[in-house]
Order: C-alpha cells, then sequence, then structure tokens
C-alpha cells in the first residue's frame, strides 16, 4: 500500500459516515457561533473578555482561574469561572447581561459562516427540523437570524444561555430541551459543533456529531476530543443534500 492509498482510505470512510451522519439528520443542532457566523469577527472575544475582567475590577473582583482547560480570551469562561465562584449571585446575573448586550453589538458584524445561510434553508425545504442550541445569547443569536431572514427556519426552537450557567455546554440540557420539544429520538438527529463543549453535550445526550473547525487548530482540538467527523467547510455537507434531492 502507497503513502497515497494509505491516506486515501480513511479519507474514503469519513466521507462514507459524513453522508450517513446528513442523509440519517431528520432532526439537527446547530451550534451558533462558529457553524453558522463567526459572531466576533469585527467584535474581538478577547476584547469582550477583557471588558468582562475590567467590569470584575470595577465591582472591587478580581476574575477567578478560568480553571476548566478554556483558551485565554474567551468571554464565556470569564462567565463560568465567576459562576463557579459565585453561583446563582446577582453578580453573576449582572456579569451575564454585560455579555449579553457585547454579543448583541457583535451582531453587526458577525461574519456569515460560508454555505450556512443555504445549508439552513435546504434542510429547511426538505422537512428536516432545525434548532440553535448555544452558550450564547438566545437574543443576539435571534438577531443575527432575523438580519439573515432565517429565523423562520428554526423558531421558536432557539434555546440559549439561561439564568442556571450550569446547563451551559458541556451540559446537554439545551440538547434535550430541542428532543423534547420534538419528541424527538436523539439517534435521529445530528449535532454541529465546533468545540469540545459541543461534542461532550451531543455525546450525552446520545446525539450523534459532525464537527466544523474553521481551522487546522480548531480540528486538532476537535479530534484530539474524540470527534470521528469534521469538516473544515459546510460545502460538503451541503452538496450531500442536493445530491439527495437530486437522487429522489
Amino acid at each position: 500500500m502507497t503513502s497515497d492509498t494509505a491516506r486515501t482510505v480513511p479519507l474514503t470512510a469519513e466521507t462514507g459516515r459524513l453522508r450517513e451522519l446528513v442523509e440519517g439528520a431528520r432532526h439537527v443542532l446547530f451550534d451558533f457561533d462558529g457553524p453558522i457566523c463567526r459572531l466576533f469577527a469585527r467584535h474581538s472575544a478577547a476584547a469582550v473578555a477583557r471588558a468582562l475582567e475590567e467590569w470584575l475590577r470595577g465591582q472591587g473582583l478580581r476574575l477567578p482561574s478560568l480553571g476548566d482547560g478554556s483558551p485565554e480570551g474567551d468571554p464565556q469562561a470569564v462567565l463560568r469561572a465567576v459562576h463557579r465562584r459565585h453561583p446563582g449571585s446577582d453578580l453573576v446575573a449582572e456579569l451575564e447581561e454585560v455579555l449579553t448586550r457585547h454579543e448583541l453589538r457583535a451582531v453587526a458584524g458577525a461574519m456569515p459562516t460560508p454555505y450556512a445561510d443555504p445549508l439552513i434553508r435546504t434542510w429547511t425545504a426538505r422537512g428536516t427540523r432545525l434548532a440553535i442550541t448555544t452558550n450564547n445569547s438566545a437574543r443576539a443569536a435571534a438577531a443575527y437570524l432575523t438580519g439573515r431572514g432565517l429565523l423562520g427556519c428554526v423558531a421558536p426552537h432557539l434555546y440559549g444561555r439561561t439564568p442556571e450557567l450550569h446547563r451551559m455546554k458541556p451540559d446537554p440540557y439545551q440538547l434535550n430541551r430541542a428532543l423534547r420539544a420534538w419528541g424527538a429520538f436523539p439517534g435521529s438527529a445530528l449535532m454541529i459543533g465546533d468545540t469540545p463543549l459541543d461534542l461532550r453535550a451531543a455525546e450525552r445526550a446520545g446525539v450523534p456529531f459532525l464537527g466544523y473547525a474553521r481551522t487546522e487548530e480548531k480540528e486538532a482540538l476537535l479530534r484530539g476530543a474524540g470527534a470521528e467527523v469534521t469538516v473544515r467547510s459546510l460545502e460538503p455537507v451541503l452538496r450531500i443534500l442536493r445530491l439527495r434531492g437530486t437522487a429522489g
């Protein structure tokens, strides 16, 4: 077996698995920031994280250790860290609202993920039910989708951050809410996410997972976390759907 052949075999097997995931999905659960858009494309996530830290200092507090393996500059990691130190407090509720306002401001500069809009519309046209399950604010996700004319494709199944921050992914709470609303079995669904948190939530809910990795670094993180199938673009997912429609 040549080195070229050795590379072709796993790629072919993964392509077949991708087709199985896409064609078998009757319900699709999208993460928001990543698979649908880059929310902080022009409104830097790192700058938002710094703004949250500055807000904490204004309250006379220091940021606790992130302690969960999250990278520096992740606003949600800041929120989770404060929640772990002060669970259920007014402080956490106020910080969450500060983050929500930053997310809403970021919507205007958000960059659509290539092929996401037609993918959402095509799946909807095929009769597949869609939901958003995100650790971002549902208000920000709704504002973005409204601006793209996509809200009707997912409403009312838009599940974002709740005051119960321990239920953010990797907890499967949001995914389970969507499945219960549909009366769907986990195996009939597909979760599309771009972080190990998404993968863990899907595993805990029993939902098949497709990793979207815009960069090699994100792909390595997903692979390292155990994701079996990843794509660097949503184009092959859209192509599979369109080919299935042609064949039908």
